[in-house]
């Protein structure tokens, strides 16, 4: 052996190298891990959305009976802005809960919203707009049935938030296939 593989910078500088293999491996795994994480809570998010969507459609049940399907002549915003509504902007939802423009913006975001954040593109315009839906919602119901303030309503917008400003979209969607479109280069707000 020679005198530089003895002397103790030699093996501290060994140990640092491996140390940062070690770490370098860890951080890898973690962000593979994020990565997943953040794809897992866009589907989930994305099928919320889609769900609201297919529910008031079809009055699958769940939150709307079946004779009040969007399909069959049901209104989708009628119920909820006509009768759940409450506190200080109570009288702005009831002003156009039930109208047709109301109802084809309110169905087009949520498939739109869902759909997007299912296939993992345009994440940012869906995170924008969701959030908005979701902010919106939030004021319907002021204040919050066990909160002061806080509901499932700001946490969902505040994970919206977190999708657009990662990237989201790429692992299990189409996030990097769309981003590489030419009109989304040159146009990147519509990643």
């Amino acid at each position: 052996m020679t005198a530089a593989a003895h002397h103790p910078a030699a093996s501290l500088r060994t140990t640092t190298t491996a140390a940062r293999a070690t770490d370098a491996v860890t951080e890898t795994t973690v962000q593979k891990a994020t990565r997943y994480v953040l794809a897992g809570l866009r589907l989930a998010l994305g099928w919320v959305f889609l769900w609201a969507f297919l529910d008031k459609l079809f009055g699958l049940g769940r939150a709307t009976p079946a004779a009040n399907a969007w399909i069959d002549g049901g209104s989708p915003t009628k119920g909820f802005l006509g009768k759940a509504v409450s506190g200080p902007f109570e009288g702005f939802y009831h002003s156009f809960a039930g109208a047709a423009w109301a109802d084809w913006l309110f169905m087009l975001g949520l498939a739109g919203i869902g759909i997007a954040l299912i296939a993992g593109v345009g994440i940012r315009i869906a995170a924008a707009a969701g959030s908005l839906m979701l902010v919106l919602m939030w004021t319907a119901v002021l204040p919050p049935e066990n909160n002061p303030f806080m509901d499932d309503h700001l946490i969902y917008a505040g994970i919206l938030a977190v999708l657009a400003l990662t990237a989201a979209g790429n692992t299990l969607g189409l996030g990097t296939y769309w981003n590489r479109l030419p009109i989304v280069q040159k146009l990147p707000w519509l990643k």
